[in-house]
């Protein structure tokens, strides 16, 4: 992928397995799906409209009007997982030379304790697994060994005045016993160091889901067919609760006419700072 790369889904019915019977943490956020954030951030407005979107129930307004919408619902964190590794790369552009289909997250942060309002300055860290569903430093565990450099698909960037910020990925790959999915972290208050961080609050650990249907055709092409490992259902995985944006589920926008193509990729995240 090159350094700037160009920049609600029916419904499974839940199997009900596998669904998290409590929260991980006690800490509390708010989450809600933001289309027209999106539309803003990104220029997407017209390409919504022409190709369509998908993603979690109850998609609404900018952040900075979402509190007066109602769009806010609380829900438990989850957990980072076992691969969440220290001092991610202040950077915008993440996939580094991973092949795979090109991501475009928009991300608006808002924060609940100031009635929703934009929370600027935080720190928005992405990780997930490449298209053979390796992680950076720990490569092999999903069958698939090979070099590994410690910080493909790995990044973070810092929120804007209106408490958006954009990173650009690949759509990870699966591996055993996980629905695709990428991990999320907010930080406040850390300071920029060395091309990372240090220091500041972690105020947010959350996952962000995939459409099913539309992950299905991506993890059929390209060089995700490489990855033989048996896949997860969204709806069967053991962690996703089945809240929709609530619960992290992405609202996508498809770029093109074709998976390869790429998707935005946008969620408004509502955090107690």
């Amino acid at each position: 992928m090159t350094d700037n790369p160009q920049l609600p889904f029916p419904r499974r019915a839940n199997t009900g397995k596998h669904r998290r019977k409590s929260p991980v943490s006690r800490r509390r956020v708010i989450i809600g799906g933001s289309a027209a954030a999106a539309a803003t951030g990104l220029g997407l407005a017209g390409m919504a409209s022409a190709g369509g979107s998908s993603g979690g129930a109850g998609a609404a307004g900018s952040a900075g009007d979402a509190s007066g919408l109602g769009v806010c619902s609380l829900t438990a964190e989850v957990t980072e997982g076992p691969y969440a590794l220290p001092g991610a790369l202040i950077r915008n552009e993440i996939s580094e030379d991973r092949p795979g289909f090109p991501v475009h997250y928009l991300l608006t942060v808002v924060d609940q304790s100031a009635g929703c309002a934009p929370l600027p300055d935080a720190l928005v860290e992405l990780w997930h697994a490449d298209h053979l569903g390796e992680y950076s430093g720990f490569v092999g565990r999903n069958g698939h060994p090979g070099e590994d450099n410690g910080t493909f698909c790995r990044g973070g960037a810092v929120t804007d005045e209106n408490g958006q910020v954009e990173l650009v990925s690949i759509w990870p790959g699966h591996y055993t016993a996980r629905a695709v999915h990428a991990h999320l972290r907010v930080h406040t208050d850390s300071t920029p160091a060395g091309g990372s961080y240090t220091g500041g609050q972690i105020v947010h650990t959350g996952q962000l889901y995939f459409d099913p249907d539309t992950n299905d055709r991506v993890q059929a092409a390209g060089p995700y067919r490489e990855n033989t490992t048996p896949e997860t259902h969204l709806y069967d995985d053991g962690v996703y609760d089945g809240g929709g944006s609530a619960s992290g589920l992405l609202t996508l926008t498809p770029l093109g006419g074709s998976p390869a193509e790429g998707y935005a990729a946008t969620l408004t995240i509502g955090v107690n700072a």
